[in-house]
Order: C-alpha cells, then structure tokens, then sequence
C-alpha cells in the first residue's frame, strides 16, 4: 500500500525539490501540495495523509501553527519537518516530530525517513544509542548544551571563552561520536539521551 502525502511548503522551489526527490519511491503517493498554510490546514483534514512534509517558517502561519490546528480536529498525521533552520529541532520533537529534515533535502536522508516510515519506527528511545554520553567530555557537554539552546559557535565562544575553532572543534568531535550528520540530528540525539538524563 501506498504511502499517501501531502507537501507543505511557501517555497516553489523547495516544495518542487521534495516533490521531484518523491518520485524516485514508487511506494509514494503524492495526494497534494500546498503553498499557503491556511489552505493547507482544510486540504490535510480532508485528505487525511500518512505522511506529512511540512515547511516551518512560512507567512501567516508557521508549520507549529498548522500542526496545532489539525491536532485540534483529532487528526494526527506523521510529521515531518523541512526547514532550512536547526534551532528549530526541539520545538519540532516536542511537537511529536517523526523526522526533522534540513533543506536543502537529501535524497538518501528522504529515504531513510520513508524507510523508518515503511518499518513504523518511530524515533523509540532503543533505536538511539545513549551509552555514548559517557564519552563525552565536560567541555563537549558544555558546547552541546549551548547549541540546544540555539547558540551559534560564535556566541558559545564568548560565553564559554574559548576560541571559535576550538568551539567548531567540539562539534565536529560531538558531530562524530553520535554518528550526527549535522546539528539538527545532534539535537534530535540529545533530546533522546542528555535531555532526558539531565
């Protein structure tokens, strides 16, 4: 059966990015898109998706808006977010994210996701490897805080008074030892294994 989705996206160019990458999975179903999120939240309750793409920063309404909106019709599609900002992972994993997807996508990460997808794992705490904390520096620690908190290298250099290459040291050291490809998936990593043990 197919997967059916909808694409929700103010951006031509990204919401047809997403859309051409979704053809190359014929265990897709592309039920509709939308470019104006007020449109979108009747188009989502009518069409009923498995899956939804959902851009974040939009006009008159964000993706956390449509969200709330359709939770609030009792209708609780799979989200997940495309955006091209990390600081928004943690509002998007409180929003009960699936998978938090940094523009521009990747054809290997949309296949990841609708592989998770395909095996109903949803971001469960067994499948993310904790242990790994342990090996963590104090310093490491310190940086990856900074960085949930929406910091950027060069405001946790002046906070934490160390050098900004020192700074983009750590991060690719913590990039690393959690098998991150980017912030946003060490912020997903964190909220699953530091958050949740601080």
């Amino acid at each position: 059966m197919a997967i059916r989705v909808i694409v929700v996206d103010d951006s031509e160019i990204d919401r047809i990015r997403i859309i051409q990458l979704l053809k190359h999975f014929d265990n897709v179903e592309l039920i509709a898109e939308e470019s104006d999120p007020l449109t979108a939240i009747d188009t989502i309750l009518t069409k009923k998706p498995d899956l939804l793409f959902l851009d974040i920063e939009m006009p008159k309404l964000s993706g956390f808006d449509i969200v709330d909106a359709i939770t609030k019709e009792g209708l609780k599609p799979i989200i997940v977010f495309v955006t091209a900002y990390e600081q928004y992972a943690i509002k998007a994993i409180k929003n009960r994210a699936f998978d938090y997807l940094l523009k521009p996508l990747d054809i290997d990460e949309l296949a990841n996701t609708l592989l998770r997808f395909k095996n109903d794992k949803i971001n469960s705490q067994d499948e993310i490897d904790c242990s790994i904390v342990e090996d963590l520096s104090k310093r490491e620690i310190q940086v990856l805080k900074l960085l949930i908190k929406g910091n950027n290298s060069k405001e946790i250099s002046t906070k934490l008074c160390i050098s900004i290459n020192t700074v983009n040291s750590h991060r690719g050291s913590l990039l690393k030892k959690t098998g991150s490809k980017n912030v946003a998936e060490l912020i997903l990593w964190s909220t699953k294994c530091l958050i949740g043990n601080s």
